[in-house]
């Protein structure tokens, strides 16, 4: 957690300043043009912006947090027009939640799951033409979740849990901006905003079903690197 948090705290601060650090550094322009294929792998901080319900029916009242989560992640974006794209994005990473109340609360984190968020994007860049090229974008979003499990804490207190959480369709906002070291090869500073709603469901034979509807919308922080193909 601690490391996940520097991390976070690394890239936030670096997402103002890195770019105009770079543009000393760009030797020629290298333009965005149609037909273009572009990319870049990032190392990602997604970050919950978590909304909760309740715990139902045992524990009204009880909601849960989710942590942040690091990793790496891949995308590739095809260039319709010099101006406009179409960003498809790769990643997976994990996370654990758990009760932040009462009895749910006392027991800390429930369970743990993988989340799987392919996004396509329809991007727009300006000044494609420079070295030094902002691009905003909006799309839609899957998110699957697998290996979902519960946590030891939980199940010592109630016994063998399962633990599903149903997948999700979104919308996307993304803001970015690329600035050429080379000809083929681009620093890449992104921010993303998914909408992602889930229900997690926990059953065991002491509490029967409890369900608790999770609004994750998650914001996406990415620091990378980017070739043309």
């Amino acid at each position: 957690m601690a490391i996940q948090t520097e991390l976070k705290g690394m890239i936030m601060r670096a997402l103002p300043l890195l770019p105009l650090l770079a543009i000393a550094a760009v030797p020629a322009p290298a333009f965005a043009e149609a037909g273009d294929v572009l990319l870049r792998v990032r190392a990602v901080v997604v970050s919950p912006n978590e909304d909760s319900g309740s715990i139902l029916p045992a524990f009204p009242g009880e909601e849960v947090d989710v942590t942040d989560s690091f990793a790496p992640e891949v995308d590739i974006t095809y260039m319709a027009t010099n101006n406009i794209g179409f960003e498809l994005i790769a990643a997976t990473t994990q996370h654990d939640f758990g009760g932040t109340s009462g009895v749910t609360g006392g027991i800390g984190q429930l369970g743990s799951t993988w989340v799987l968020p392919p996004t396509l994007t329809a991007q727009y860049h300006f000044s494609p033409e420079s070295s030094v090229r902002p691009y905003v974008g909006a799309g839609v979003n899957y998110t699957v979740f697998y290996s979902e499990d519960a946590t030891n804490g939980l199940e010592n207190a109630v016994g063998p849990t399962s633990v599903s959480l149903s997948d999700s369709w979104g919308w996307a906002l993304q803001a970015g901006v690329d600035v050429d070291l080379n000809e083929d090869i681009f620093l890449n500073f992104d921010i993303k905003y998914i909408d992602i709603d889930t229900t997690a469901t926990l059953r065991n034979a002491t509490l029967g079903t409890q369900q608790v509807d999770i609004d994750l919308d998650p914001f996406v922080f990415g620091i990378g690197i980017g070739f043309r193909l």
